[in-house]
């Protein structure tokens, strides 16, 4: 039977008693907030956005003396609480493109009859309503017929014709299948055992097994393209990246691999994800290669190697930086709140640039006009109310953040290509994430690279406005006889470019 622990002796000089009793509260006020943190991660609301009335009154009642800050422009006006501007309500009228079946409802032949003086009513108009209604998907076999011809007289010389050749070889399912089975997997996040069930209502019996190993090879067949758009991506001027878990099957436990994500620029437009088995440097360095140029991420450690060299500069994220002083309302309120305050106007300068639509070299203008004081105000501002401050508290590693990465936060004022968050990124990482809550792993490694080979195409297919299943479905088409030196007009862009002229 196990002893219970002796107790921790009291010290017994009155002023370490005090020191004690002060670390210990010091302790529980650690695990209050980091209570109310996990409460908020699993109750609360995953939102950021303050309200209103906290915005008014915080803006009015939290005041800093600030030496030497510069004049500053009125705050903007405060934008509806959701952001969005209500326009009135009513039922949208259904897409146009989509195909109509008209079904005329007559009166009945006596009603055509007028009563009164029984002459024959004429037709003077209808009343019209849509109805949108829907027919299940149809799967149909494509039986192909390879024809044959001899010479009669020779009893020889025997001629065939080719079949095209296919994205899997001596697989019974056709493109339009397997980027249908694709699509519902990386981009509706459906796992392969419930699209299982799916075909067997349809009277198709096709295990996940089967489904399995066409993604796979599908991927496979595909991976060239994506190699092909990587090139591309690192000559960026600015890339974007991030990573998150990717839970793999590994024989009887399941490991925690990472996908991560590169966003390309606005001249080269792909979204490519990554498979790593760990979360060590090494995968964004083997991935990057020789790129030189802006590298947008958060303030991980692992990234401080790539920019140690020189040819990559790291650029910081404010949506990082403003979420630790998010955090940090509950404990202390008025200067989370400040904080969130000046960042925001920083952020009204951004939506400002996008309204107007402004190129990269005004927008560096308007930056430097607007923002870049408002920086400096920002930073005399942590550097006043840092002595204040307890380090470990939310609001003092709030600030800590902020000043040790104030030269990557403040880089993006340089380059009007550049982003002011590494939101691109997150919002990349999305579809992961929900997918992942439904598949809940990944069976193989294989797999995991498949799903960063797939991620890759339908994320990229989505940027560039593109159907991901009718993209799919004519890349498959196309890869198994498309020359290599070609590679490039298989890139969602070109496809959508060259769609369009045809």
């Amino acid at each position: 039977m196990p002893t219970a622990a002796a107790p921790p002796q009291l010290p017994e000089d009155l002023q370490q008693c005090h020191q004690l009793i002060g670390e210990l509260l010091s302790q529980i006020r650690q695990l209050q907030v980091r209570n109310d943190w996990l409460a908020r991660k699993l109750f609360g609301r995953s939102s950021e956005r303050l309200g209103v009335q906290e915005l008014e009154f915080f803006g009015q009642e939290c005041t800093v003396a600030e030496p030497t800050a510069p004049a500053q422009e009125a705050a903007p006006p405060l934008a509806p609480r959701n952001g969005r501007v209500h326009t009135g309500g009513g039922r949208k009228s259904l897409p146009a493109e989509l195909p109509r079946q008209r079904v005329e409802y007559d009166v009945t032949e006596s009603e055509k009859i007028c009563p009164e003086c029984g002459g024959e009513k004429k037709r003077i108009g209808e009343e019209t309503s849509e109805q949108l209604e829907y027919v299940p998907a149809s799967y149909f076999v494509i039986e192909h017929a390879c024809l044959k011809y001899a010479c009669p007289r020779c009893q020889g010389h025997v001629s065939q014709g080719t079949k095209p050749a296919q994205p899997i070889e001596k697989a019974i399912a056709g493109p339009g299948l397997l980027a249908h089975v694709i699509t519902s997997k990386y981009c509706d996040h459906l796992p392969l055992h419930r699209q299982e069930g799916i075909l067997a209502r349809q009277g198709l019996d096709l295990t996940r097994s089967t489904l399995c190993e066409w993604v796979m090879a599908s991927a496979d067949a595909l991976a060239p393209v994506v190699r092909a758009m990587k090139t591309q991506i690192l000559r960026s001027a600015a890339v974007n990246t991030d990573d998150t878990p990717l839970p793999v099957q590994d024989e009887s436990k399941t490991h925690q691999a990472h996908l991560w994500v590169y966003v390309g620029d606005a001249a080269h437009p792909y979204t490519l994800y990554d498979f790593t088995w760990t979360r060590a440097r090494d995968g964004p360095e083997k991935f990057l290669g020789d790129y030189e140029g802006y590298l947008q991420a958060d303030a991980w450690g692992g990234y401080d190697g790539l920019f140690g060299s020189g040819k990559i500069i790291e650029v910081g994220c404010w949506a990082h930086a403003r979420r630790y002083f998010f955090e940090a309302k509950e404990t202390d309120p008025a200067l989370a709140n400040q904080a969130l305050l000046r960042i925001g106007e920083l952020y009204a300068v951004e939506r400002e640039a996008a309204e107007g639509k402004l190129d990269a070299p005004a927008r560096q203008a308007l930056r430097q006009a607007k923002a870049a004081p408002l920086v400096e105000s920002l930073g005399q501002w942590l550097a006043v109310i840092t002595p204040t401050l307890l380090p470990k508290s939310p609001i003092g590693k709030a600030v800590a953040y902020a000043q040790s990465n104030w030269r990557a936060l403040t880089r993006y004022l340089e380059d009007g290509r550049l982003a002011i968050d590494n939101n691109a990124a997150e919002n990349a990482l999305r579809p992961v994430v929900v997918g992942r809550k439904n598949w809940l792993f990944t069976g193989s490694r294989r797999g995991g690279r498949a799903a960063a080979i797939l991620f890759s195409l339908i994320q990229s297919a989505k940027r560039a406005g593109l159907d991901p299943f009718a993209y799919l479905r004519d890349l498959l088409r196309a890869v198994p006889t498309h020359p290599q030196s070609c590679i490039h007009e298989l890139f969602p862009d070109q496809w959508k470019k060259s769609s369009a002229e045809s």
